[in-house]
This record gives structure tokens, C-alpha cells and sequence, in this order.
């Protein structure tokens, strides 16, 4: 069974960073087969899709709240993906989340409802 885990979060100040994990786990996961999506949920808010990296390592940030701040990189070897985030701010706090979808099943990260396999999240709390 395909198992994807966060870590990271935390509680950050206004301008600050944090650097969350995703790691892929199970029978056969390499990411060279799965696009691994980071969402965000707030409060009383939907998730959404803040940024991908797909199979082949070509990062999209979806969101433009986060374009300029956030970045997606891997490392194959851990089957780990990383969301390093840069001046954060109160409106970045959330759950993040993290999911995978297989490349047969798609081309690139898809809407929340149809990732297929999530991992629990992480809070990330920013506040002075």
C-alpha cells in the first residue's frame, strides 16, 4: 500500500521560513512514476493545490499567492519531496498535504478530489 507522510510544519513568524517533507513509501513508489502534489487548507476554507512536481521533476506553482516564495524540489534516492517555503506570511497558515497520483492515471497533479493517495498533513501556523 502506497503511503506519503509530511513533516515540517510548525510555528513560524511573519517573514520566515520552513522547509516541509513528503515521503513516498510502499511497493515499487519511486517518484519517477508519480506526480506528488502539495495542497493547503485553512480554516473554513477548500483545499487547493499550491504546487506540483510530476514525474520527470518539472515543478508548476499553482497558486499565485505562493509564486515567488514557495519551491518544489526531490531527491529520487529518499523518495522524498520538499516544499521550501520563503516569506511566510499569517495567510500561510494552513494544512499541508501532500498526495500522488500514478502517471497512468494522469499527466500531471490533478484537482484534490482526485489525487488518489494522501498523506495525514502538517500544520505550518504563522504568527507574530
Amino acid at each position: 500500500q502506497l503511503q506519503v507522510v509530511e513533516s515540517g510544519g510548525g510555528l513560524v513568524q511573519p517573514g520566515g521560513s520552513l522547509r516541509l517533507s513528503c515521503a513516498g513509501s510502499g511497493p515499487g513508489f519511486s517518484l519517477n512514476y508519480y506526480h506528488i502534489g502539495w495542497f493547503r487548507q485553512a480554516p473554513g476554507e477548500k483545499r487547493y493545490l499550491i504546487s506540483c512536481i510530476s514525474s520527470v521533476g518539472e515543478t508548476t506553482n499553482a497558486a499565485d499567492s505562493v509564486k515567488g516564495r514557495f519551491a518544489s524540489s526531490r531527491d529520487i534516492a529518499k523518495n522524498t519531496v520538499y516544499l521550501q517555503m520563503n516569506g511566510l506570511k499569517p495567510g500561510d497558515t494552513a494544512v499541508y498535504y501532500c498526495a500522488a497520483v500514478h502517471i497512468t492515471e494522469a499527466t500531471q497533479c490533478r484537482e484534490w478530489y482526485d489525487m488518489p493517495y494522501w498523506g495525514k498533513g502538517t500544520l505550518v501556523t504563522v504568527t507574530s
